[in-house]
């Protein structure tokens, strides 16, 4: 756009998929389910493998063998797992009985002290009587006096054959094992085919751009596998600990409560809560006392902030880069479409979505919608916060940022890039007079907010100690992108007028100037754009002033710079006046255009800026402008009849 010297990183937009094709794509996955959730399964279980088939390659293993060896390693683990924890189960059903007397011992000391009492009365006589309700038939009409008869004996004979026995008790079996026999196959042929399927899959969706498919098909591999490993690491370090500890505790069956909880954690939110409940329930059914249950919830209660914030940011961290909340909506979706293996393959399935969405244009909008990544720039997420009016959360955000960078970067780097988005929308025409006022009013506001910063980090300045320890006595060091490290001047003993040019976004920008450069030690003044109209420069006081600064966010303010820089030096021939055309990219062509104006310095950037007003170079004088002469035009030609002047032509 004309007059603008910030161009916005604008990315190009990709459309959404249409109504249609979503409710496609979830009915086709909904029934064909049966088909999708064993190659899902075995899809995971292959980016899972695939490190340990890699490994045993490289010691020399042929590809058959290593994809065997892992395929079957790896269902052996779940099958003895599986057998564990049905032999665990079993022991635990044959002592249920045996811990009915303990519940019922503690529920008739909680109604003999009142506590609960009356809630387990109202409860019990709510249940009799939906029970007797439902009981009750209805009066049956009376009958003839009729002789009674005596009960005749029923005995009930099987005669179910071996073969029927036997076909019962396999049939609920074979539909599990067809599942998991078929799981084993995909899986072993992607194994033995993944640089085939890889190759295919980039001919049918990325050949046109090679680079961006091997990049997603790596990503996604490697965010999956290790998502899986750690997490099953993760989940071993959280149940061992558990396993133990019941038993300690003398939970029964502390192993099948161990295993229970290492399974229940790849369910995210929901796992953690189930694996602790059927303890704590058992624990309230062996021991006639309340102290079992305590400890048993202690000890869950530990291990789980252990594990969420020692060893889950250590491990695991947050490498699947989905946001909480895209986990805990994945989780309802999966579960909503495939039932509880849905719930539990529910963060890879979306990680996978998310890799996809962050290299394929068309699923962008799976990225923005589930990734973890920040969606709008800081600068444009500033704008976006200073447009609703709310400088409070603007300024969390820039503490946030002060924490890592230094107020003359936040303000260089993210600050005035927002206001240069305000002034974009203000010649778009789509800002409106008042929306501008309340934009500039929140950005003085923030201003305003972070003076605390902005003395601390003076003090800092001050502070040798502080000083020395960050390698910087009278000056610190900013990052400028494209350049060396720079170092901003000390402004003791010099003092610095920052006026706006033309706007209230001016002079927002002008106020962010003003305390980079007290922050540095310079004395600071500052005026509005309506004290840089013609009879407002005339009541400026000037006489203890070095330099004065103007910023525009426009570029086409050029004239209106070079009017202000002549009537600053009118009014102060020794004056330095700087001239600042915000933008976020570098201009080569800044001395040129300070020659032109007649100004000191031109400037586009906070650092430069800085740099400029807290120079100890002379001013330079004022260039008086030519004036032209005006050429006297010679008199008009008197006008001589015709004929007299044929007369004259004739005798001369």
């Amino acid at each position: 756009m004309a007059g603008i010297l910030y161009e916005a990183n604008v990315h190009p937009r990709t459309p959404l998929p249409t109504v249609a094709t979503v409710v496609t794509t979830v009915a086709a996955l909904y029934f064909g389910r049966e088909v999708f959730l064993p190659i899902a399964i075995a899809l995971l279980l292959t980016f899972a493998l695939a490190p340990l088939v890699s490994a045993l390659k490289r010691a020399g293993i042929p590809r058959l063998p290593a994809v065997i060896v892992s395929v079957l390693g790896a269902f052996a683990a779940l099958a003895l797992f599986s057998f564990i924890m049905a032999t665990q189960v079993s022991e635990l059903a044959q002592n249920i009985p045996v811990y009915q007397s303990n519940i019922l011992t503690k529920i008739r000391s909680l109604k003999e002290t009142g506590v609960g009492g009356g809630m387990i009365a109202r409860l019990s006589g709510v249940i009799e009587r939906v029970g007797q309700e439902i009981n009750q038939q209805e009066p049956s009409p009376p009958a003839a006096d009729k002789p009674a008869r005596e009960p005749v004996p029923v005995e009930i004979v099987a005669r179910e054959r071996p073969l029927e026995v036997l076909q019962n008790l396999v049939a609920p079996l074979i539909g599990p094992l067809a599942s998991a026999g078929l799981i084993i196959v995909v899986v072993i042929f992607m194994l033995l085919e993944r640089e085939d399927l890889r190759d295919r899959f980039i001919r049918l969706v990325g050949y046109g751009d090679l680079h961006r498919t091997t990049e997603a098909l790596q990503d996604a591999g490697k965010r999956v596998g290790q998502y899986l490993l750690m997490q099953l690491v993760v989940n071993t370090v959280y149940a061992i600990p558990v396993t133990i500890g019941l038993w300690v505790l003398g939970i029964p069956n502390a192993l099948l409560w161990g295993l229970l909880a290492l399974a229940l954690r790849f369910v995210p939110y929901i796992g953690p809560v189930v694996g602790a409940l059927l303890p704590l329930f058992l624990a309230l059914a062996v021991a006639p006392g309340w102290a079992l249950v305590l400890w048993t919830a202690a000890l869950f209660v530990a291990m789980e902030l252990i594990t969420g914030n020692v060893v889950e940011p250590w491990l695991y961290g947050s490498r699947t880069g989905l946001s909480p909340l895209a986990i805990i909506v994945s989780a309802i979706f999966w579960t909503w479409l495939w039932g509880p293996l849905g719930l539990v393959l529910s963060t890879p399935l979306t990680v996978c979505l998310v890799v996809l969405g962050r290299h394929v244009p068309q699923f962008e909008f799976l990225d923005v919608l589930f990734g973890n990544e920040p969606v709008l720039e800081p600068h444009a997420r500033l704008y976006q916060r200073l447009l609703a009016g709310d400088p409070d959360e603007a300024t969390d955000h820039a503490e946030e940022m002060l924490e890592e960078k230094y107020l003359v970067e936040f303000y260089g780097k993210v600050a005035i890039p927002a206001l240069l988005l305000g002034e974009q929308d203000r010649v778009r025409g789509v800002m409106g007079d008042q929306q501008r006022r309340q934009v500039a009013a929140s950005a003085q506001t923030l201003v305003a907010n972070l003076d605390d910063s902005a003395q601390e980090e003076a003090g800092d300045e001050d502070d040798p100690t502080v000083a020395e320890d960050a390698g910087a006595d009278t000056a610190k060091e900013a990052a400028v992108d494209g350049e060396d490290d720079i170092e901003l001047p000390d402004g003791t003993g010099m003092s610095v007028l920052c006026a706006g040019g033309r706007g209230e976004l001016d002079d927002a920008a002008a106020a962010m100037l003003a305390q980079v450069l007290e922050v540095q030690g310079a004395t600071i003044s500052k005026a509005s754009f309506t004290d840089m109209e013609p009879a407002g420069i005339r009541r400026l006081e000037l006489d203890a002033v070095d330099t004065v600064v103007v910023g525009f966010l426009n570029r086409d303010s050029v004239k209106h710079a070079r009017f202000l820089v002549r009537r600053l030096k009118r009014a102060k021939p020794v004056l330095r006046v700087g001239i600042v055309f915000w933008s976020e990219t570098q201009n080569d062509n800044n001395a040129r255009l300070a020659a032109d104006l007649n100004a000191d310095f031109v400037s586009h950037g906070m650092v430069d800026t800085v740099l400029g007003a807290l120079s100890h170079d002379p001013p330079i004088a004022l260039k008086l402008a030519a004036k032209r002469r005006m050429r006297r035009r010679p008199p008009p030609a008197k006008k001589v009849p015709l004929a007299v002047a044929k007369a004259q032509r004739e005798a001369g």
